[in-house]
């Protein structure tokens, strides 16, 4: 069994093993322990709708193909977004302080001599 389908509930409730999940939507489970199995998934609804929506696949390689897809239309969208955020932000701050110190020098100056000329 693909090592990928096996995770596919790692992260949910623990009553339900991957590999019966995958011997049940591959139809290899007897009446009984599909009955078995079918009885875990009463107590959730989510989950019974989530193997449901697993079982109508015709290929079984089909949801990982999906999953593929979603994660890289997810990873250029990540993508664009951070090259938007690089674009805005300031690429070399050298210039501003620069230009920062150089106007504070010349308000100094100009203040030294208004104030020599004053006095």
């Amino acid at each position: 069994m693909n090592e990928d389908l096996l995770n596919i509930l790692s992260n949910s409730n623990k009553d339900i093993d991957n590999q019966k999940l995958m011997d049940y939507l591959s139809d290899k489970l007897s009446a009984e322990e599909k009955h078995d199995f079918e009885k875990t998934l009463v107590d959730s609804e989510l989950e019974s709708d989530a193997v449901d929506g697993l079982y109508e696949f015709k290929n079984k390689k089909d949801p990982l193909m999906l999953a593929e897809e979603l994660n890289q239309n997810l990873q250029k969208q990540l993508q664009k977004k951070r090259a938007a955020k690089e674009k805005r932000q300031i690429k070399d701050l050298r210039w501003l302080y620069f230009t920062i110190i150089l106007i504070i020098l010349i308000i100094l100056i100009a203040f030294f001599v208004v104030w020599q000329y004053l006095h």
